[in-house]
């Protein structure tokens, strides 16, 4: 048997057209599990849900500064500021919804008039 050179594992290779292919791949099945997993959810289970997506959020916003850190001006900064701001809008809306939705399950207090 051949003993394999992982040496040279940095001086690999891989086609742009495999890259996209395997991108291609991996999108596509994540969009059938994410469909799959949000129609099967049942309406319990939606707050603690959205809780979780607004954590997901927060890990995007982390990985966007990084992309918009390095000095220089590119599109590799262009597109960090871009997820900065959505992943903060999603954060804040998410927050908000899931409040509102908490509020709907409190019991409200009925109000009684004093009659003088």
């Amino acid at each position: 048997m051949e003993k394999l050179d992982w040496s040279n594992l940095n001086n690999m290779e891989a086609h742009s057209s495999e890259v996209f292919v395997i991108g291609l791949t991996v999108f596509f099945l994540a969009c059938i599990i994410g469909y799959y997993v949000v129609w099967s959810v049942t309406p319990a289970l939606h707050s603690p849900l959205m809780g979780v997506t607004n954590a997901i959020s927060s890990v995007i916003i982390v990985g966007a500064i990084l992309a918009a850190g390095p000095q220089g001006f590119d599109t590799s900064k262009i597109f960090g500021l871009i997820g900065v701001v959505l992943a903060s809008v999603n954060i804040f809306g998410g927050f908000l919804v899931t409040y509102r939705m908490l509020s709907m399950f409190k019991k409200k207090t009925k109000k009684t008039k004093e009659k003088e």
